[in-house]
C-alpha cells in the first residue's frame, strides 16, 4: 500500500488545543461492522459494554522529558532542546534534538536554569555519545537513576504533542490534563490519549456494569509523532518502546476470552502491546521488553475484538492501525462523518470505539 492510502484533509480548526472538561464529556463515535455510526459521549461507554467483557488500559505515566539546554563545544555555544525518546539504562536516554544538525559527538549539552550552578547535584548535563539519524541522538547524563529522575522532574516540561505547542504555550494545566488519572508506571514522552477520556465514576459506573479493568505497561516513544517519509508503507520502520504484560494479566485475559468476554483495549498503545504478547493461537502470553510491532490493513488481529482510540492525523501509522482494525473504507467515511459533525481531533480531542471488522 502506497501512503496516499492514508490521506485525508481536516480543517485546521478541528485540532483540540484542551480537552473536553469533565474528561468523560467527550464525543464517542461508535464504528460497528456493517452498521450506521452512533454519535454518542464517553459516559455512554458502559452501555456499549457487556458484563464480561474486560477493557486493557495503559497504565504508563508522562514525563516532563522536554529539556532546554545549550550545547558546548569549546567556545562555541548554540541553544538546542531534547525530547527524550527511550531510557537505555540508568543515566542513557536517546533523544530527539534540535537542530540535531548542530550536534556531535562528544558535545557537552548543559540542560535547564545554568544562572546557578552552586549546586552540582541539581546540574543536568550530558555528553553527546551517540548519534543516529533525522536529529536522534544518545544522550549520556553525568546523574543517574532517581537523582537523574528528580532533575528531569524539576526542570523539563511535558512533552506535548507538535500540533498542540506549534498554537500554543505550555502551562501548568497541562501537567494534570496530559496525563491519565490511572497513570502509575514512569516512561512515556507521550500520553496514552484514549485512557485521558477516564474519571474515577466512568471507572465506577463500568465496574457496576460487570465491566472489568486491566493494566498493562507500554512506554510511549517520541517516536509515536515522526512522519511516515517512505511512499510505500512497507518500508517505513518503527521505533521501538518498552512494554510490560504481566503473568497474572495475561492469565485474566485468557480467562475473559474463554468465558466469552470481549477484549476491548483502550488506545493504540495497549492494543500493540498486546497484540505483541499473543500468539498465533490467540493467547496472551506473559511480554517484557521492546515492541516495534507496525500494524497495517492486511494484519490479523489475535487478541483485540474492540478499541477505543481518539482521531489520528492523516497518513500516520495510528491511522493505518486503525484502518486495519476496522477496515479502510470504514475509517474514510467514519473520519469524513466525524469531520463534518465537528469532532475534535488528536491527543486533546474526542474519541471513537471501533469493533473490528470481520
Amino acid at each position: 500500500m502506497q501512503l496516499a492510502d492514508f490521506d485525508f484533509d481536516l480543517p485546521d480548526d478541528r485540532i483540540a488545543l484542551r480537552p473536553a472538561s469533565p474528561r468523560d464529556a467527550a464525543r464517542l463515535l461508535v464504528v460497528e461492522p456493517g452498521g450506521a455510526l452512533r454519535d454518542l459521549t464517553v459516559r455512554d461507554l458502559p452501555s456499549e459494554l457487556r458484563a464480561g467483557d474486560v477493557l486493557v488500559l495503559n497504565d504508563t505515566r508522562v514525563i516532563p522529558a522536554r529539556l532546554k539546554g545549550v550545547r558546548h563545544r569549546g567556545e562555541s555555544r548554540v541553544a538546542v532542546e531534547a525530547t527524550l525518546h527511550r531510557r537505555l539504562s540508568p543515566h542513557r536516554w536517546t533523544a530527539f534534538m534540535r537542530p540535531g544538525k548542530r550536534l556531535a559527538e562528544g558535545d557537552r549539552v548543559v540542560f535547564g536554569d545554568v544562572s546557578d550552578r552552586a549546586c552540582l547535584l541539581g546540574a543536568l548535563d550530558a555528553t553527546v555519545t551517540g548519534k543516529g539519524e533525522g536529529g536522534e541522538v544518545t544522550l549520556s547524563f553525568d546523574l543517574s537513576g532517581p537523582d537523574l529522575d528528580a532533575v528531569i522532574a524539576e526542570r523539563g516540561s511535558m512533552p506535548l504533542p507538535p500540533y498542540i505547542a506549534a498554537k500554543r504555550a505550555q502551562d501548568a494545566q497541562d501537567r494534570r490534563d496530559y496525563q491519565t488519572v490511572y497513570a502509575q508506571e514512569d516512561g512515556s514522552v507521550a500520553a496514552p490519549t484514549a485512557g485521558l477520556h477516564f474519571t474515577p465514576e466512568l471507572f465506577a459506573r463500568l465496574a457496576d456494569a460487570g465491566v472489568e479493568t486491566a493494566f498493562v505497561t507500554l512506554h510511549v516513544g517520541a517516536g509515536t509523532f515522526l512522519p511516515v517519509k517512505t511512499e510505500a508503507v512497507s518500508e517505513h520502520r518503527m521505533h521501538p518502546e518498552w512494554g510490560e504484560v504481566d503473568a497474572a494479566t495475561a492469565e485474566r485475559l485468557n480467562a475473559v476470552r474463554r468465558a466469552g468476554g470481549r477484549i476491548v483495549c483502550v488506545g493504540t498503545t495497549s492494543l500493540r502491546l498486546l497484540e505483541s504478547a499473543t500468539g498465533e493461537d490467540g493467547a496472551v502470553r506473559p511480554f517484557v521488553g521492546e515492541t516495534a510491532i507496525f500494524i497495517t490493513p492486511g494484519y490479523r488481529f489475535r487478541a483485540a475484538d474492540g478499541l477505543m482510540t481518539n482521531f489520528h492525523l492523516p497518513k500516520s501509522t495510528l491511522f493505518m492501525l486503525v484502518s486495519a482494525f476496522a477496515g479502510l473504507g470504514a475509517m474514510r467515511q467514519a473520519y469524513a462523518h466525524a469531520i463534518a459533525s465537528g469532532y475534535r481531533f488528536y491527543s486533546y480531542g474526542d474519541t471513537s470505539l471501533l469493533w473490528k471488522a470481520a
